[in-house]
């Protein structure tokens, strides 16, 4: 496994669409100070450090700085890649050399050309793109390592409230955009996370609305409506029953300047 620091962004270097084996059936490289993210469309053999690792369409390949790579390929092969600096900060992430994306692929393909079509006119687009994806893949390592054990349907609702914090989220909602029951996901929930759906809800809300108390110069009430509670003395009482304290003090507790949001 390749230890990656993403706790912050990477400085991308270069993304775009790579053409080879036209005018030869090998590749070999290296890359003395920068990391290589390949997603493929084609079939051939990829061998990093001695390695050898076969890759088919839908694969993804991450390969660190300084590293030796050899490409054999059967015939004209197309990859989308991005060449990129890890910014050493923060807990690694941990992902092999090779891996199938599955049906991450597609998304995968749709950031790294967001990225390309982005790199002309601006490097920050180009740098979130690049960005997304290599968490995007460490979240396809996070599921095969634990075996994915999540029913489809909590993993469906979960990742609708992660992206939808900010807006109305009921049972009823969530379990419509599941395709399954309410009661249905009220059972799988509950047998997967240990806790209700709105608790869940709740929690995740409360976790975000901390960081942003502390970690911002946004204003109470504007935490309040990024984390979908438009209530004030409702925010004020969660803030006290999940997060031991008004808004206010969890803000003073915490010495230092703060960034803006």
């Amino acid at each position: 496994m390749l230890e990656l620091h993403l706790a912050a962004p990477p400085e991308v270097v270069n993304v775009g669409a790579g053409i080879h084996g036209v005018r030869g059936l090998r590749d070999v490289f290296r890359l003395p100070d920068l990391w290589q993210l390949h997603l493929y469309t084609y079939s051939a053999d990829l061998k990093v450090a001695g390695t050898t690792y076969s890759v088919a369409p839908g694969y993804v390949s991450l390969t660190p700085a300084g590293t030796q790579v050899q490409f054999d390929y059967r015939g004209r092969s197309e990859h989308l890649y991005a060449h990129f600096r890890p910014r050493v900060t923060g807990e690694p992430s941990y992902v092999p050399v090779v891996q199938d994306a599955g049906d991450a692929a597609p998304l995968l393909s749709g950031l790294l050309r967001s990225a390309v079509e982005a790199s002309p006119s601006g490097s920050a687009r180009m740098t979130a793109e690049v960005w997304t994806a290599l968490w995007r893949i460490v979240d396809l390592t996070a599921a095969t390592t634990e075996g994915d054990a999540r029913h489809p349907a909590v993993s469906t609702a979960v990742a609708y409230v992660e992206a939808n914090l900010t807006q109305p989220l009921t049972v009823p909602g969530l379990a419509r955009i599941a395709g399954i029951s309410h009661n249905h996901l009220t059972r799988l929930f509950h047998a997967e996370t240990g806790m209700t759906v709105i608790a869940y809800i709740r929690r995740r809300r409360m976790t975000r609305a901390r960081h942003l108390l502390v970690s911002s110069t946004l204003s109470i009430p504007a935490v309040a409506a990024s984390v979908g509670i438009s209530d004030l003395q409702a925010f004020n009482k969660l803030c006290h029953r999940e997060l031991g304290g008004s808004p206010r003090s969890i803000r003073n507790a915490v010495a230092g300047p703060v960034a803006a949001g």
